[in-house]
């Protein structure tokens, strides 16, 4: 028998039940979960290597033994081998390098078309158990109840205000204040390279139509937004790590139970 849940009106009160779809009852998979999203996150990888010739352009050669000086290629000119400036080597300024990327490795990840549906059901089952959502982090003490469902209004809100609002009643307030809070500046290179902030996952949104709720909830941190036909492994376990706190609307449950039928 389906299991019946609430769906919450945007006063964070229920105002009926609905029977949720048997994609919630898919076995836990973390496993083809973490496959699905290292696959969606390989696949943004471009490939890149050096030149061939990089470090290589140069007359230098080795005089060979019996000088008594290494045997380092030196760049012809020079009346002295002694004084000759070393190239070529690794350990040469401007020579080549030891083991350089090449753009022939392949990154990609690949997982079956079957195998990636079964990760997605499998993580859209895994945000409906509270002990999984609450061990990757999330503050659900205020949640009503796991999955949490709210009615098609919310996909017309237009303003932040009415989205904190909204959060506040329904009681995910306090994990996207987790998310503000635990901004970090992020170790190494990463820095100069345009991801020097590290920020948590707070609050996925399914919706079924954007009417307005995208533009009004993009401001909040950690918060992502999406179309339940453009649902993903990546979005339900960010970091491979399933149980994401998720806010469903209406229509978009219905729609899982034709997207995930099978």
């Amino acid at each position: 028998m389906a299991k019946k849940v609430n769906v919450y009106g945007l006063n964070g009160e229920p105002i009926r039940s609905i029977k949720l779809p048997e994609v919630f009852t898919t076995p836990y998979r973390p496993d083809l979960i973490k496959r699905a999203v290292l696959s969606s996150m390989t696949a943004r990888i471009q490939p890149y290597g050096v030149n061939e010739k990089a470090g290589k352009r140069t007359t230098a050669e080795s005089r060979g033994p019996g000088l008594g000086i290494s045997r380092t290629p030196r760049v012809k000119g020079s009346r002295y081998p002694a004084a000759m400036r070393g190239a070529l080597v690794t350990m040469a300024v401007g020579g080549r390098r030891a083991h350089p990327p090449k753009p022939e490795k392949r990154y990609l990840e690949k997982i079956n078309k079957k195998e990636r549906k079964l990760a997605i059901c499998s993580a859209i089952a895994a945000t409906a158990k509270p002990e999984i959502v609450k061990k990757r982090g999330h503050l659900i003490e205020k949640v009503p109840e796991l999955p949490l469902i709210v009615s098609d209004e919310v996909q017309n809100i237009s303003t932040t205000s009415e989205t904190r609002n909204l959060f506040i009643k329904l009681g995910v307030w306090p994990d996207i204040l987790r998310a503000k809070n635990g901004k970090k500046v992020r170790p190494g290179r990463g820095k100069s390279r345009g991801r020097k902030y590290k920020k948590p996952k707070s609050v996925l949104i399914v919706i079924n139509e954007d009417q307005g709720i995208v533009k009004a909830s993009r401001n909040h941190p950690g918060l992502d937004i999406v179309n339940v036909k453009n649902l993903n492994a990546e979005l339900l376990a960010p970091g491979t790590t399933p149980g994401r706190l998720t806010i469903w609307t209406e229509s978009a449950v219905n729609q899982l139970e034709k997207l995930f039928s099978s």
